[in-house]
């Protein structure tokens, strides 16, 4: 399988943890999205799922890229992409996708930075994934962890030099 990691783009001030699960991208933030999934369709890539975490700038990011990839199936919210999820959770959900799928997977930071380096390292490296950032990984095997193999990670800078 092959998992697509988007963090989500520029978010408003945080003012409180309560409102943290409301803060939505910025105008900004939604149009750098646009140019990013713009760089994502250069590259031809077919999306068989799209999951993302239930915080409002996350589930943004995801509809954004399904407008622009003209995704038709729908976006599954999964709670364990929320910032304080359980990623062995998720790489149970990961299990029931089919081998040769497509997933772009939209959340948060440390958790998804901390998934790729859990990934494509026994020793847990640290990769750094910045806002609009995006990586493939080329997943292996997802029980009981998630281990495979990083083929790309791009920054936002990139992804809209390839739009």
């Amino acid at each position: 399988m092959d998992l697509l990691v988007l963090r989500h783009g520029e978010a408003g001030q945080r003012s409180n943890l309560a409102g943290d699960f409301k803060r939505s991208l910025t105008v900004e933030g939604k149009q750098e999205i646009v140019e990013i999934a713009n760089g994502l369709k250069s590259l031809d890539v077919e999306l068989d799922h799209i999951l993302t975490s239930p915080l409002l700038r996350a589930k943004q990011t995801a509809e954004l890229v399904a407008k622009s990839l003209k995704y038709k199936s729908k976006i599954e919210e999964i709670d364990s992409l929320k910032p304080e999820g359980n990623r062995l959770e998720f790489y149970s959900t990961l299990s029931k996708f089919k081998q040769d799928s497509v997933v772009l997977v939209v959340g948060h930071e440390p958790y998804l930075s901390e998934m790729i380096g859990e990934a494509i390292s026994q020793s847990g490296c640290r990769i750094d994934l910045k806002k609009s950032g995006l990586a493939r990984v080329r997943v292996l095997a997802t029980l009981p962890k998630i281990r495979g193999e990083l083929r790309w990670l791009l920054t936002p800078k990139q992804l809209k030099k390839l739009a």
